[in-house]
């Protein structure tokens, strides 16, 4: 008979003290609050740096070295008449694309939810690949292409380049709205005698109508921001985004940052307008089923 052999007791793990532990569980919460912190500062530093730029008195767009306090820029804006023709450009643009990108964009996120899923599947590669090629090649393929026509460069063929690839955000943003619609209320509306276009003039547009809003908003936005694919359509147009990349070349002033400093504090105040809008209208409608 062999004796077992005894093995000697392992030492036991020393017990965590609450301190330690309470450290431990919050290494987490500090990583995650420094990385939300890390975040907001790489997005909002450079639109930070770009406002105070306006107010400093140096020729170049700069905040080293602060050469003082100034307020000269913005009625250096206001008097450029250049500046002021290019951003009008661009608003006409954008008001031209929004009028041909919501439009087909809302069409082609209806026509897409109501497929198959491998004709969806087909169909949504074929409508989302603008957004994957280049701006550039969108550019020079609908000048080669409207050129054939007799159709040069100018605001007609910028709008048609941007709406070609604006449509695809616009047809993300409303599909994603009709994932969350109840078909069952178009049956309904069918089964008690109304159109087709009853339906959705009275049912459906109005559930879509914050993403619509929202479509074009940020359709308005692209287009406005957009340069690759401006750039080979213009013409003789010159539209801000142009403007801006030719004074960059030329010569840039603070008073670009002052105009971009007042879009800024427009569209923040539009947001916080939607957003008080939106709560206002979600507490009516809280008011009204109670």
């Amino acid at each position: 008979m062999t004796s077992a052999v005894a093995l000697p007791p392992s030492p036991a793990m020393p017990a965590r003290t609450p301190l330690a532990s309470r450290a431990a569980a919050a290494i987490p919460k500090i990583l995650f609050w420094i990385y939300v912190l890390a975040f907001f500062v790489y997005l909002f530093a450079p639109l930070v740096v770009m406002s105070a730029a306006a107010f400093n008195t140096s020729r170049f767009p700069t905040v080293t070295p602060w050469l003082g306090t100034t307020t000269d820029w913005f009625a250096q804006m206001v008097d450029d008449a250049a500046m002021w023709r290019a951003l009008w450009t661009s608003a006409i643009v954008a008001l031209g694309v929004v009028a041909i990108a919501v439009p087909v964009g809302t069409a082609a996120a209806l026509v897409l939810t109501s497929l198959h899923a491998r004709a969806k599947s087909v169909l949504y590669a074929l409508m989302v690949s603008p957004l994957l090629t280049p701006g550039v090649v969108i550019g020079i393929a609908t000048l080669v292409l409207w050129r054939q026509i007799g159709v040069g460069g100018g605001l007609l063929l910028i709008v048609l380049a941007q709406a070609s690839f604006i449509s695809a955000y616009v047809m993300l943003m409303v599909a994603a709205r009709l994932q969350r619609f109840d078909r069952t209320l178009e049956e309904a509306a069918l089964g008690l005698g109304a159109s087709k276009l009853m339906v959705f003039r009275r049912v459906l547009l109005p559930f879509l109508k914050p993403a619509l809003l929202a479509a074009a908003l940020l359709a308005t936005l692209q287009s406005i921001e957009n340069y690759n694919t401006t750039l080979f359509v213009r013409g003789f147009e010159t539209p801000l985004t142009v403007y801006i990349a030719t004074k960059v070349r030329t010569g840039l002033t603070p008073a670009v940052n002052a105009l971009a400093l007042v879009m800024i504090a427009i569209t923040i105040a539009g947001a916080l307008a939607w957003e008080i809008a939106r709560r206002l209208e979600a507490r009516r409608s809280a008011a009204s089923s109670s």
